[in-house]
């Protein structure tokens, strides 16, 4: 009880010297401000980031893998030589897939061009877009690929090389505001093409992958038009609960079409979706660490000032310290009163920068589709380490207070 007693009284008195030195107190803070700011909005990004990714992911299908010649999703450096060098892939690959790997339920091929895309409707243009030939599997193999109105193409329209095209949403409202995309002719790279389908957008996404900005055409058409065209890549969909195996199935007969010696590592990629989101977490918790690390140093800074300027209150408050021990005060009650200061003090920091960052998390949330938060253990840890600053940084001013003389305190001008 009376231990309550007492850090309440101290309590009391920390607040009453902030206030009384309300600049002071906040530029002594300043820099804990920003460290605890920069942690919550580190840990808001990233958490709505990934949130992003993994709806992104999981939005093409659970039991689907994508085989390409590079590796796919982010990736840092370069493309190494032996990658530069690996042949593409064939899109004969394909029927050997759905041949020999029994674990495979089907397969949509995928053919693309390089260079910056643009689909254009009398006075109105959209690029860059996502531009593809594929197959008709496609709807079924992408998990995202539902129609909002039309259809998609035919195993006939792929054969006979029809000009057909499937619009995103979002190229398809900027074409058509009013709606009306279905049987309108559009200029993909200048080519005709006949609207037949909307895609409906995909919940979630990530940057501009947010914008349902695909548009694609059959790949035996791209083919047509684009006769140098050599990228191809394929999505397999597995049976239910046979994605493993599948993905093994696939690399065994890929090695075997593409001659990989036994000891040698594949020459082409498979990722999962799983894959995709560990690789994207790996980059982007090195970088967090690295930005928390570095906001660390506004948390030392900080706590330097509060040092400094605890120190300076010690010696301001030299006769006070000395009236409290004459009249009973025992050691652990100064150096629990100027911990508390110190502890008060850096806490108001961490929450003035926890608010400071709802702000700016707010804002992001407001401006884009990225559902950032500040969740409640965040906060939390906010608060501690705001705290643990001035308790680590305020223990030798209060112990400095602690051993002044009573007399020569008294005596202090």
């Amino acid at each position: 009880m009376q231990l309550r007693q007492d850090i309440r009284e101290n309590l009391a008195l920390a607040l009453d010297t902030i206030r009384s030195h309300k600049l002071r107190s906040f530029l002594t803070v300043l820099g804990v401000v920003m460290g605890v700011a920069v942690l919550i909005l580190v840990v808001g990004l990233v958490a709505g980031i990934d949130q992003a990714v993994v709806e992104e992911m999981t939005g093409f299908g659970t039991d689907t893998a994508y085989i390409s010649r590079f590796a796919q999703g982010p990736r840092v450096g370069r493309l190494t030589r032996e990658e530069r060098m690996r042949k593409p892939l064939a899109p004969e690959d394909a029927e050997f897939i759905r041949s020999a790997c029994p674990a495979v339920k089907t397969v949509a091929t995928n053919l693309f061009v390089f260079g910056l895309h643009q689909v254009r409707y009398r006075d109105q243009t959209v690029q860059p877009v996502e531009f593809r030939g594929t197959t008709p599997e496609f709807v079924e193999v992408y998990g995202n690929a539902t129609m909002k109105e039309g259809r998609f193409f035919t195993a006939s329209e792929n054969l006979h090389r029809r000009n057909v095209v499937v619009l995103g949403e979002n190229v398809a409202q900027a074409l058509f505001p009013a709606g009306d995309a279905l049987g309108r002719e559009v200029l993909v790279n200048g080519f005709g093409f006949l609207v037949i389908g909307v895609f409906q957008k995909p919940k979630g996404g990530f940057g501009e992958s947010d914008e349902d900005r695909r548009v694609v055409i059959p790949f035996e058409t791209l083919k047509k038009l684009y006769p140098a065209a050599e990228e191809v890549g394929f999505r397999i969909l597995a049976y239910p609960g046979q994605l493993e195996p599948a993905v093994d199935q696939v690399r065994e007969v890929l090695r075997r079409r593409r001659n990989v010696g036994y000891n040698d590592p594949d020459n082409f990629a498979i990722t999962t979706a799983a894959q995709a989101i560990e690789q994207f977490r790996n980059i982007v918790g090195g970088i967090a660490i690295t930005v928390v690390v570095l906001s660390t140093v506004g948390l030392l800074v900080g706590g330097v000032g509060v040092m400094n300027i605890m120190l300076v209150s010690v010696t301001e408050r030299t006769r006070e310290i000395g009236v409290r021990k004459a009249i009973g005060a025992r050691r652990r009650d100064i150096v629990w009163q100027f911990l508390l200061e110190a502890m008060t003090l850096t806490s108001l920091g961490g929450a003035v920068g926890i608010i400071l960052a709802a702000a700016v998390i707010g804002t992001v949330r407001a401006a884009t589709t990225l559902a950032v938060t500040v969740p409640l253990w965040a906060v939390l840890v906010g608060l501690g380490v705001s705290a643990s600053v001035g308790l680590i940084f305020g223990v030798w001013p209060a112990v400095k207070a602690a051993r002044l003389d009573p007399v020569e305190a008294l005596r202090y001008e």
